[in-house]
Order: C-alpha cells, then structure tokens, then sequence
C-alpha cells in the first residue's frame, strides 16, 4: 500500500526521454492499476476527503494517472500535467490542463481552494519545488490549503534510490521550511503516514486500506511517507 503514482510526465520533456518515462512507469506499475484504483478510492473516502469542502474547486499538480482527482469529492475538480495522456486518464466531470505545475497560465489569481501533490517533489529539483508551490500560492485563494505526499527520506533511505527518476532528497521538516520560504503556514504534519511503495510484499487490499487508515499505531510502524497541509497566507 502507497500513494506512489505513476506520472503522465513529470518533467518539461515531451520528446524520446519523455517517451522513455512512460515506459518505466508502465513497467513499474504494471499488474497494480486496479488494486491502486481501489486504493485512491479508499484514501480519498477515508482521509482526504476530510480536507476538501464538497463545492471546492480542487487542482491535482503532477496528476499523472489522475487517481487521486478522479476519487476526490469535490465541487471542481482539476487534473495538471505536462504529458497530454492525462487526457485519458482524467475522469469525466475533470477539467484537464496540460501544463507543467510551476506554470499554471489557464489558472486565475485566487481561483482554487485546494491543491493537491502526491509523490512529486522528488521527481524535480529544488528550484523548481519552490517554483511549484509559488505557483501553487498564486492560484489558491487566502486560507487555501496545500495538500502533499511525499515519500520521507527520513524513514525511507534505504529504499529511496529503487526508483532511477528520484532525484531529490527531502524529508517534512525540509518541506515546512519551504513552505515557510513560499508564504504558506502548515497546519497539519504527519511524519509517518503511508508505507513507500506497492512493490513490497505487504498485502494488497481495499479492506486493508481502510483498515490501516482507521489505526494510526499502524502509521508509526508502517508509515514512510509523510503528508502535510500549509495554508496560503
């Protein structure tokens, strides 16, 4: 069980080095894609949701397969990234934008009230991280919330480098600093959230997730990606 995702396209490339993403991650997650459909769904109903108000307009950044914004109850729901196979993968009812995440020229000044990052930040480098969340700050309204996911290096090191696309090294007490650099406050951190990744042998259940989510003890001993929100100020 984890939120890893795989991406349409996380970076600026949409040429063979593009390509050659997509295929990594359709080999990575290759066999998961029903069990992480059912996943989303259970993370959403079962923790997610309790941050996002039912006529909120939500952005997913880096949407990839868009499972998360596909599950998410929301007023608005809108999927981003550079790779236009988003498209497909959006849901109906999902305004898709294909765009990198640190360039939401479709998106107006204080127009969102949640956006949401899963598995990203250790995609791109540090620079662009804090372009990211200055683009984030720009479209989200005052007291708009910053939703991430984001694996823990802290609890994870180990494991950390499996993943040839994983470039940056971050843990949450280097995320609430960035936030604090881009005008954001956190509210909310959890060191110890979700496990690292699907490619492990733990159980592989809907029931499960739920299950997990309902016992936070479970968190501290499985948890290696934490989850933050930090509101717009």
């Amino acid at each position: 069980m984890t939120a890893e995702r795989p991406a349409a396209g996380r970076t600026g490339s949409t040429t063979s080095a593009g390509e050659q993403m997509r295929s990594l991650y359709a080999e990575r997650f290759a066999g998961d894609v029903t069990f992480r459909s059912a996943m989303w769904r259970e993370l959403c109903e079962g923790f997610f949701d309790r941050f996002v108000e039912p006529d909120d307009t939500v952005l997913d950044v880096a949407a990839g397969a868009c499972e998360f914004i596909n599950s998410v109850r929301a007023g608005t729901r809108i999927a981003v990234d550079i790779n236009p196979a988003v498209r497909d993968a959006a849901a109906v009812g999902v305004a898709v934008l294909v765009s990198p995440a640190h360039h939401l020229a479709d998106v107006a000044d204080g127009s969102v009230d949640v956006v949401f990052a899963s598995n990203f930040f250790e995609h791109i480098d540090r620079p662009t991280i804090l372009a990211v969340m200055a683009e984030a700050h720009r479209v989200l309204r005052p007291g708009g919330r910053f939703l991430v996911l984001q694996p823990n290096i802290r609890f994870c090191a180990r494991d950390y480098w499996m993943f040839f696309d994983h470039i940056t090294p971050i843990d949450d007490r280097a995320l609430v600093e960035a936030f604090a650099l881009s005008g954001f406050e956190v509210t909310t951190v959890v060191p110890r959230f979700l496990p690292f990744t699907t490619k492990s042998r733990l159980p592989k259940s809907a029931r499960l997730v739920r299950a997990y989510l309902a016992f936070p003890p479970a968190w501290r001993l499985l948890g290696k990606q934490s989850f933050l929100v930090a509101e717009r100020r």
